[in-house]
């Protein structure tokens, strides 16, 4: 630790994103970022964290928690730009909100399980919503709803949302009633496609994705880490396709649909053999 706070790395990081952001002398590309412009390189280097831990990488990890801090400093620099808050007033409510949320270690709370931490944390939350209030004068009163981030990932919101909706009791009672809900929506998407009805079938579609969302919700799963595992084993099945034409001097391009789904069937074998 070194002996002038000033000196620690966050303050160095806080004190060149300043620099970049300078009217005299700072990067052209940095001044002409706002907001909404920086807001998609944000979400991409968090997807980027979770990529490196999804692959165990630690040296990527750290590189990638260098990227994704440095969005929170950009997004910081530019609101203490027009009077809002700076990267300490950040600090300093998560801070806080971190204090406020766990009354079992910082506060006279009995101690938690972890299954009953998740439920003060949420009762905490909706008091924090409820004080809140409507976010603009005039406003309608706040659902339960209305700070699930529009900008997330559709299913891990889908999820979110029917989080908040089982909270009061808008839940299916168990996974089974979901999946007769899922063959439901399923049939109902299977018929708008024979009907050859594409925005109907896209509405369909939909309902079948927020019911699988539900399942996931209801089997405690993340659906988009289940779909990552989905993603890259594609990947090392169709990779493996790919190879074992290459090796008969052919090509996917060259190959049929049979010959391709009996390499499948093989990736499938030697993933199970393996």
């Amino acid at each position: 630790m070194t002996s002038n706070a000033q000196d620690h790395p966050i303050f160095r990081l806080v004190e060149i994103m300043a620099r970049l952001r300078a009217p005299d002398g700072g990067c052209p590309w940095d001044l002409e970022q706002t907001f909404a412009t920086v807001a998609p390189y944000t979400v991409e280097e968090a997807y980027e964290v979770a990529d490196a831990i999804e692959r165990g990488n630690l040296a990527d990890l750290k590189e990638e928690l260098g990227d994704l801090l440095l969005q929170v400093v950009f997004h910081a620099r530019m609101a203490e730009e027009q009077g809002a808050f700076d990267f300490a007033a950040v600090a300093e409510a998560i801070n806080d909100k971190m204090v406020r949320r766990h009354p079992h270690v910082f506060g006279d709370a009995h101690h938690r399980s972890s299954a009953e931490q998740t439920e003060a944390w949420e009762t905490i939350k909706a008091q924090e919503r409820a004080a809140k209030g409507p976010s603009r004068i005039g406003a309608p009163a706040a659902s339960l709803l209305d700070d699930v981030p529009v900008g997330l990932p559709a299913l891990t919101r889908a999820v979110k949302l029917s989080k908040r909706a089982a909270r009061v009791g808008f839940v299916w009672p168990s996974a089974v009633e979901v999946l007769a809900k899922l063959h439901e929506e399923v049939a109902e998407l299977e018929a708008e496609v024979a009907a050859g009805d594409i925005a109907k079938a896209r509405d369909e579609l939909g309902d079948v994705l927020f019911v699988c969302a539900n399942l996931a919700r209801e089997l405690d799963i993340d659906p988009e880490a289940a779909l990552r595992g989905t993603n890259a084993k594609f990947m090392r099945r169709f990779k493996y396709i790919e190879a074992e034409l290459a090796a008969r001097g052919s090509s996917p391009e060259a190959s049929d649909l049979a010959e391709m789904d009996a390499l499948w069937d093989a990736a499938k074998l030697a993933e199970r053999a393996a």
